[in-house]
């Protein structure tokens, strides 16, 4: 396999506090990785600066082989790099369709947005579908449920044609049937894209994961399959026993 996002030697420091702490990690093309850890691991300050949201003090993040550190975050999607967060970013007050017409428009050339659209575009019925929203299209995004928030949000990268998806815990707040489309949706989109889930659902873990990177005080703990991951030692005494980072007095998600 071929590496596709590959972190070397990474360090993020808040105000001498160490969030990520020389950390590596590679993720192949087409891999899906669930990445865990408790809180104050760093698995989100890492995704931020994948994504360009955070300057690392030092290390090196290459994509596709070229540096991504250095860039706006706009360029960074523009190379093939989509993220979700936490809470859902949508556009409330615009329907479902709209919310991915307009995705849809970022790789589109300015000649193209002046045009009046006749017509949805073929990426915005097949991303409709491809999330389960189709009968939806015309529903304000505000009305949805939280899990359908998830599922436009993650349509409107889709749009987008990214290599690599980052979802930052994307069953969160979810019922068990949302959880459950959501795992399904993941193995979908894995069958042409590289993803990365931050995910603290164990549940949701051991029915749709297979690769799974444990981070603990901003460095890699373990690395394996779920069983493989359940079973080490150190992985159960930071899980069972300090659960507050202590390296400093703040946590870092």
């Amino acid at each position: 396999m071929t590496a596709l996002l590959e972190v070397r030697d990474l360090h993020v420091v808040f105000d001498g506090f160490r969030a990520v702490d020389g950390l590596d990690l590679t993720l192949e093309e087409g891999e899906v990785r669930f990445l865990i850890g408790p809180n104050g691991a760093g698995k989100t300050t890492l995704v931020d600066v994948v994504t360009g949201l955070t300057k690392p003090a030092s290390g090196t993040v290459t994509f596709a082989g070229e540096s991504l550190l250095g860039h706006q975050e706009y360029e960074i999607v523009k190379r093939g790099v989509g993220r979700t967060f936490q809470t859902p970013s949508v556009f409330e007050q615009l329907s479902v369709l709209d919310n991915l017409d307009l995705a849809a428009t970022f790789r589109q050339p300015l000649r193209r947005l002046l045009r009046r659209r006749r017509a949805v575009d073929p990426t915005v019925t097949n991303a409709l579908e491809a999330v389960g929203l189709r009968d939806r299209a015309d529903s304000l995004a505000g009305v949805l449920s939280h899990g359908q928030k998830q599922w436009l949000e993650i349509g409107m990268l889709l749009v987008q044609d990214p290599r690599l998806l980052l979802l930052d815990e994307p069953v969160a707040g979810m019922s068990k049937e949302e959880r459950t489309r959501t795992g399904e949706l993941l193995q979908e989109i894995a069958r042409t894209r590289t993803v990365l889930v931050v995910e603290h659902d164990m549940e949701f873990l051991r029915r749709f994961a297979r690769t799974v990177t444990v981070m603990h005080e901003g460095k890699i703990l373990c690395e394996g399959s779920v069983a493989d991951v359940q079973a080490n030692p150190h992985v159960q005494e930071v899980y069972l026993g300090r659960s507050r980072d202590t390296r400093g007095g703040v946590e870092v998600h």
